[in-house]
C-alpha cells in the first residue's frame, strides 16, 4: 500500500485529494493547522470513520521549522497544497498573509522531504497566477496565450501579492529540488476553482468569491471580471495522476481554454438557485466599476488590469499526459451551489 502526506488537509483542494487517495486505496497523512478546530475536521473524521486505519492526521505550522517531520515519515509521495489563497478585499498585508506562510511552508515541507529517504515524488500546488501576474500582461505573453513556460516578472508583494507569493514559493520548490537527486517534482497550476466543498470552513479565496455570487452581493448587476477556472476534482485527480505517472514533468496548467465571467456564472447557476432574484441579470458598466470599485476593496490599479480583459489558457499537457477531461461548467456550479446550499442550511439547524 503507498503512503502520502497530503498538506492543509482541511482546506477545499486538500479535501478532495484526501478523499480521492483514500479511494484509490492509499494510506494517507494529512496535516492541519489545529487539531482542536472542530469545524474544520468535521470531512476529516468522517474520512477516518470511513477508512479506519488508512488515515492520519497531524498538527502542523507552516511557519515553523520541523513541523512536517513526522508526518512526511514513511511517505512515498508529498502533496504541498496547503498555501493561503486570499481575493485582494481578503488580504491586510500581503507579506504576512500570503508570502511568508507559502515560501516558509514550501521550505519547511521540502526539508522534511530531503530528511525523509522513502519520498520518491513531490507534487505542489501552484497556481495560473505563478505564470503571469496581471490580465494586462497577459497579451505580451506569445500569441496572448498563457503557456506553462512562461513565469510571473510581474507581481510583487505589493501589486497581486497572491500570485507573487506562489511565484516566489514555485521558483524556491523547483530550486530545492534541483539541488538533491533522490525525489523528482511536478507543479499542478490551477486556475479559480470552482465545485463542492467538502468542508464548511475553508478560507479559500474560490469559495469566498462564489459566496459572494450566490449570497447576492452582486445583485445589482456583475461587474466585467472573468477567470481561467477549473472543477476541484479535476484538479484532486490531475495531482493523483502527475503522481503516479513517470512520464510526469514540469508543470501543468489545470483550467479551460476559455475564461468565465461573472455574468455567466451567475446565468448557468439561476436555474437552481432557491432565489434566483439575488444573482446578477445584467452587466455593471466599466465606468462605473472604476468610480464605485475602492469602495469595494479595489485598487484602480487592480481594475485596470484586470476589468474585462479575456485570454485563453493552453491546456493540452494535462489532456495529452495526464488524462484530465474537464467536467462540463454546468455540473461544476450546479455542484458548487447545491454543496453551498447544503452547508448553509445545516449552519441553521
Amino acid at each position: 500500500m503507498k503512503k502520502a502526506l497530503v498538506t492543509g488537509g482541511s482546506g477545499y483542494v486538500a479535501g478532495h485529494l484526501v478523499e480521492l487517495l483514500l479511494r484509490e486505496g492509499y494510506s494517507v497523512h494529512t496535516t492541519v493547522r489545529s487539531l482542536s478546530s472542530a469545524a474544520k475536521l468535521v470531512s476529516l473524521n468522517a474520512l477516518e470513520a470511513r477508512y479506519p486505519d488508512r488515515l492520519r492526521l497531524f498538527q502542523a505550522d507552516l511557519m515553523k521549522q520541523g513541523s512536517f517531520d513526522a508526518a512526511v515519515e514513511g511517505c512515498d509521495v508529498v502533496f504541498h497544497v496547503a498555501s493561503p489563497f486570499l481575493f485582494p478585499e481578503q488580504i491586510g498585508d500581503g507579506r504576512r498573509d500570503l508570502l511568508e506562510p507559502a515560501l516558509e511552508g514550501t521550505r519547511n515541507v521540502l526539508a522534511a522531504v530531503n530528511a525523509c529517504e522513502t519520498v520518491r515524488k513531490v507534487v505542489l500546488t501552484s497556481t495560473v497566477g505563478a505564470i503571469f501576474g496581471d490580465y494586462i500582461d497577459v497579451p505580451a505573453l506569445q500569441g496572448g496565450v498563457v503557456q506553462e513556460r512562461f513565469f510571473n516578472t510581474t507581481s510583487t508583494v505589493e501589486n497581486n501579492p497572491y500570485h507573487y507569493s506562489k511565484v516566489m514559493a514555485e521558483r524556491e520548490a523547483w530550486a530545492i529540488c534541483e539541488r538533491q537527486s533522490r525525489w523528482k517534482m511536478v507543479a499542478i497550476n490551477p486556475g479559480l476553482i470552482l465545485g463542492p466543498s467538502l468542508t464548511p470552513s475553508s478560507d479559500s479565496g474560490s469559495l469566498f468569491l462564489l459566496d459572494e455570487l450566490l449570497s447576492g452581493y452582486f445583485f445589482y448587476g456583475a461587474p466585467d471580471f472573468a477567470f481561467t477556472y477549473v472543477d476541484v476534482r479535476d484538479v484532486a485527480l490531475a495531482h493523483l495522476r502527475a503522481a503516479i505517472n513517470e512520464n510526469a514533468k514540469g508543470r501543468y496548467i489545470l483550467a479551460e481554454r476559455e475564461m468565465i465571467s461573472l455574468g455567466d456564472m451567475a446565468r448557468i447557476v439561476r436555474p437552481h438557485h432557491r432565489r434566483p432574484w439575488l444573482l446578477p441579470r445584467r452587466r455593471v458598466p466599466n465606468w462605473t466599476i472604476r468610480i464605485l470599485g475602492p469602495f469595494f476593496g479595489l485598487t484602480q490599479a487592480y481594475i485596470r488590469n484586470h476589468l474585462g480583459i479575456r485570454f485563453t489558457a493552453d491546456n493540452r499537457r494535462s489532456i495529452e499526459e495526464l488524462g484530465i477531461g474537464y467536467r462540463p461548467v454546468e455540473e461544476t456550479l450546479r455542484d458548487h451551489y447545491l454543496s453551498w446550499q447544503a452547508w448553509r442550511d445545516k449552519a441553521l439547524l
